[in-house]
């Protein structure tokens, strides 16, 4: 007779983590697990003994074949029908796919037992298992040692247990059972919370499988009703328009733009508007709920699964949620789907494919961003910051129009400028001093010709218009912005938008959960536990030093690679000044700017990715609570570390070159020998210009542009490649041809956050502002970059990435006070650049208050200070001389006494006058555009007049649509109980009579009731 063994019951979490169960238990434990959610066609009994005390526990394996209660793991037949083979919907096509986790899984124990059809072997010991062979468990086998052909040792067969052998689990295997345990925990805990999933089998030794996802509307009605999502309710209510000029003027624009406007679904009637009201389940008569699987869109679906999926815990290692379990490796990844393929050959439109088609690729550059549909498919978050992206954008074309007619300006006036003439004109014979010691000539100031006619286009007044135009644009950019932020938060329903209580960080938990267990004894004496429920600033204390020890040493890095550009232009400098060649001799101040530029710019694009992965690192150290802490403190430390790396060579031009050099016979050296470098003899407003414009071309196109598109690339076809060289080619029966949506979206690069997308605008935004004195074309260079940009950034999320999670955020948060501070800061820098690096203040000061007839003429030989030759020291002056004539006297720029006079090669009077004109400009230029900018704050209010309005129109409306709803119900309730009162009454009348009636009939021959009619009667 054939014995068959008793079904047992597989461990819900790891034996050595929840210490000694009996079997009984997990046997009752695991049945109940499996009859409310698993179908077991097939059994497979496997013995698993404990690593610690030897005893013997039982666990089931068996194939799931089917869906009980919306769990399913694997199907061997059936085929898929049009709406499940887009990978959206549930293989009954009916239920949506909702979110969506992945994770690889590997089998060692991959022995199969004659006559069973590849059984899926499960270990519940992290040490040894015992695996049937095969035997009908006739008689008794002797115990005998094999050797098996995956490498792993084979244990005798158990004693008393026929057909089982023992087999040695190694570490690996003991780590992937401990994550299948957690894995079926987890999930077990997802079905208790009410979602409903589906599974992939498991039918490879290794490979990826998939948990799809589903929320049911008891679920997303509990949720949203917990998260306090609003919904649109029956009431709409007109939205009052503009009257009289802006109304017509409005028209007049919709009209002229209506070219450049998406081609997407608009609402039908846009003058009305919904009434929306966090969701709530006691009044859900006040919402419109036409169809229960439609009322929550995707978004708000995949956001109420992803609330639950963060937490949900499991016991195994004290899981907080999915996060933990991607940290452990426990899953891959967690991530909504996308609604569908973004091209293809089918007709089938979804919202993808629109923002695909509409605003995703580059051929639609010209039309408007579709915010809203931005903001219902990505969500607020990301539907703010395109809206943001947008704006500067449009704000950038009035500033490059001006900043094109200062260009312009500067060019016009070229042949006019009286200075630069006077430095071309060779007749004016202004003999300069050597620029370097023992090797260099003496050399003639109208060689420099063409480098003060370059710095005319940049140096003259209308910069300093172009400087004040742009502290007020700033000013008006970030007022406009507020304006529009509100805009959108009045349509997107964001008003009044409460900040949720966020859960804490896995990284937070999993430290406070080491502390609890450091200081458990403690925590036992001491009365006051809640002071240990939190991490304290001694916890942290670590993490601080950190940060301000390696922050401090990266800023000492940036400053040394600007140092070692700096020598490398000085020592460049003096080597090509040796060279044989005239040419080269003649061109050298060229060759050093242009070559130390790029390195300079090479230099600051590796410091850049170095800066953004010590800023995270540093920032997790930290261990902040909550991903919002996090990502404040991430984009601080990024922003400091990669201003300071964007601007230090900037900085360093523009305030610091040429003001420490000296003067001939007492100049300063740096390594015995090497002259500090001076500027241009047109100034160093030249060179910054340059600086300026190749960092900043160099970073939008190679980091911002190239490294964008490139690097998502790479890394997708690294995970494909990894992915196929993983999994063993294995015939799989149960997957389709075509791959479905998930594994499409599993192959997508994760989304990490908008921080990235934000610094590079923000850095952007400081190129346009700082130093746009020496630069005016920086707005129109930074326009170009941004049409292409908007596309960049939309391409990449509609198809390089996976769908992000919806966030709910009403504002940018931190990166507003970036920009106002940046805008601030812009003022004061422009006033410096002006006062300090530009010739403006000293050809002002020459033409008013030292030129005898009121006109430049004679500019530049005020601003050259003659030095004696004879009083070179021994060693520095030229050898072999060329110079046409002897020279005594040669010029340099300064303002300095001549050596006739008693106070010879001292500072001037002309000197200290011009330093106070430039400190005056300074303070005068910083109040007028701070006073300006107040203005203009104070004149343009934070929230539109009409949006002010609206909002407390709708919340009048809310509470009237309250009152309304609750009274019609009330007299519902009220007509329901008179209607049932009269039905009681009617009905007991006309029982009476009834009774009446049939007691009548049956009245006994004295006249006397029968004791039935009575009865009936009394009741």
């Amino acid at each position: 007779m054939e014995t068959h063994m008793s079904e047992f019951a597989l461990p819900s979490s790891h034996p050595t983590l929840n210490g000694q169960k009996t079997a009984k238990s997990a046997r009752d434990s695991f049945s109940a697990y499996s009859s409310k959610y698993l179908t077991v066609p097939q059994n497979r009994t496997s013995w698993h003994r404990n690593g610690t005390s030897g005893a013997l526990e039982a666990s089931v394996v068996s194939y799931r074949s089917s869906i009980i209660n919306n769990y399913m793991e694997g199907t061997l037949s059936g085929v898929r029908d049009k709406a499940s083979s887009r990978g959206l919907h549930f293989r009954d096509s009916k239920r949506k796919v909702d979110y969506v986790l992945a994770y690889h899984y590997r089998r060692s124990l991959a022995r199969h037992a004659p006559g069973a059809a590849s059984l899926e072997p499960r270990r519940g010991s992290p040490s040894v298992a015992l695996v049937s062979n095969g035997g009908t468990g006739k008689g008794c086998a002797e115990p005998q040692q094999q050797q098996r052909d995956d490498g792993q040792r084979a244990l005798p067969e158990w004693p008393g247990l026929p057909g089982l052998e023992l087999v040695e689990m190694s570490p690996l295997d003991a780590v992937e059972e401990e994550r299948r345990l957690q894995r079926e925990e987890y999930e077990r805990n997802l079905l208790e919370a009410g979602l409903e999933i589906e599974k992939d089998p498991e039918n490879k030794s290794q490979g990826l499988s998939f948990v799809r996802i589903h929320a049911p509307w008891q679920v997303l009605s509990r949720e949203a009703e917990l998260l306090k999502i609003k919904m649109p309710t029956k009431k709409m209510y007109e939205i009052t328009e503009e009257k009289g000029v802006l109304k017509t003027l409005n028209g007049i624009w919709c009209k002229l733009t209506e070219p450049l406007q998406p081609q997407v679904p608009q609402q039908e009637n846009t003058k009305m508007k919904t009434l929306s009201y966090p969701f709530s389940r006691e009044k859900i008569y006040l919402y419109n709920i036409k169809d229960k699987d439609t009322f929550f869109d995707n978004a708000t679906r995949s956001r109420i699964v992803r609330e639950i999926l963060k937490r949900t815990s499991t016991k195994a290692r004290s899981s907080m949620g999915i996060g933990t379990l991607i940290a452990n490796n426990v899953y891959d990844a967690a991530y909504p789907l996308h609604d569908g393929e973004y091209e293809g050959q089918n007709d089938d439109m979804n919202e993808r494919k629109l923002l695909y088609q509409e605003w995703a690729r580059y051929g639609v550059f010209y039309k408007f961003q579709p915010i809203d549909l931005i903001r219902k498919y990505f969500g607020e978050k990301i539907g703010l910051y395109f809206a943001w992206l947008g704006l500067y954008t449009e704000f950038l074309i009035p500033s490059s129009v001006v900043g094109i007619i200062v260009f312009l300006y500067g060019c016009i006036t070229i042949e006019s400028d009286i200075p630069s003439k006077e430095m071309c004109d060779q007749r004016n014979a202004f003999t300069m001093c050597p620029l370097c010691d023992k090797f260099c000539d003496y050399w003639n100031l109208s060689s420099a010709c063409a480098t003060a006619r370059a710095s005319h286009l940049f140096d003259n007044p209308a910069t300093v218009f172009f400087s004040i135009f742009m502290a007020l644009w700033a000013t008006m950019f970030l007022e406009q912005w507020k304006r529009l932020q509100m805009r959108l938060s009045y349509f997107w329903d964001l008003t009044g938008l409460e900040e949720e209580e966020e859960h804490p960080r896995p990284e937070y938990e999993t430290k406070l959960l080491q502390k609890k267990l450091k200081n458990k004894n403690i925590t036992s004496e001491n009365p006051n536990e809640n002071e240990k429920e939190k991490l304290t600033w001694s916890d942290r204390m670590p993490g601080y030093a950190a940060n301000f020890g390696l922050i401090l040493f990266m800023v000492m890095l940036t400053f040394s690679a600007v140092f070692g550009v700096i020598v490398y232009r000085i020592t460049t400098a003096a080597a090509l000044s040796f060279s044989t060649d005239e040419t080269t001799r003649s061109n050298v101040r060229v060759t050093v700017t242009a070559t130390a530029v790029i390195i300079n710019l090479v230099v600051v694009l590796i410091l850049d990715e170095i800066y953004g992965a010590v800023a995270k690192w540093l920032t997790e150290i930290e261990i902040p609570k909550t991903e919002k802490t996090f990502e404040e403190r991430l984009i601080l430390k990024a922003f400091l570390l990669k201003f300071v790396n964007s601007y230090a060579s900037i900085f360093y031009v523009a305030f610091f070159k040429g003001r420490f050099v000296g003067r001939p016979g007492r100049y300063v050296y740096v390594f015995e020998g090497y002259r500090m470098e001076e500027c241009a003899p047109g100034g160093c407003l030249m060179e910054l210009c340059i600086q300026l414009s190749i960092i900043m071309l160099g970073k939008q196109l190679i980091q911002n542009n190239l490294f964008e598109i490139g690097i998502p690339k790479l890394k997708k076809l690294f995970r494909k490649l990894k992915d196929e060289r993983t999994e063993q080619k294995e015939m799989d029966t149960n997957q389709s041809k075509d791959p479905q949506q998930w594994d499409l979206d599993y192959i997508l690069e994760p989304f990490t956050g908008l921080t990235p997308e934000y610094m590079e605008m923000i850095i952007q935004f400081g190129f346009v502002t700082l130093f746009v004195a020496s630069f005016p074309l920086a707005p129109v260079f930074a326009l170009l970059n941004n049409i292409i940009e908007v596309r960049l950034d939309a391409k990449k999320f509609v198809t390089e990435l996976r769908r992000p999670d919806t966030v709910r955020e009403k504002d940018i948060g931190i990166w507003y006070n970036i920009l106002s501070g940046i805008g601030k800061l812009s003022v004061i820098i422009n006033a410096f650049v002006i006062a300090v690096t530009s010739d403006f203040i000293p050809r002002l000061m020459y033409q008013y208050a030292y030129s005898q007839n009121g006109t430049m003429h004679g500019f530049i030989n005020h601003t050259l200070s003659y030095f004696n030759v004879s009083q070179l020291e021994a060693g520095t002056q030229p050898e072999n001389s060329l110079f046409a004539q002897e020279v005594s006297f040669c010029r340099f720029k300064d303002y300095r006494e001549p050596p006739w006079s008693p106070h010879q090669y001292e500072f001037s009077k002309q000197y200290w006058a011009v330093l106070s004109a430039r400190l005056a400009f300074v303070i005068l230029f910083q109040n007028l555009v701070m006073f300006l900018s107040v203005l203009v704050d104070w004149m343009i209010p934070d929230i539109p007049k009409d949006i002010s309005e609206q909002i407390k129109k709708e919340k009048t409306l809310l509470v009237d649509f309250f009152l309304k709803e609750e009274h019609e119900k009330l007299k519902l309730i009220e007509s329901f109980i008179a209607r049932d009162k009269q039905k009681r009454r009617s009905g007991t009348k006309s029982k009476r009579t009834r009774a009446a009636s049939f007691s009548q009939c049956h009245r006994s021959p004295k006249g006397s009731f029968t004791s039935f009619s009575s009865q009936h009667t009394v009741v």
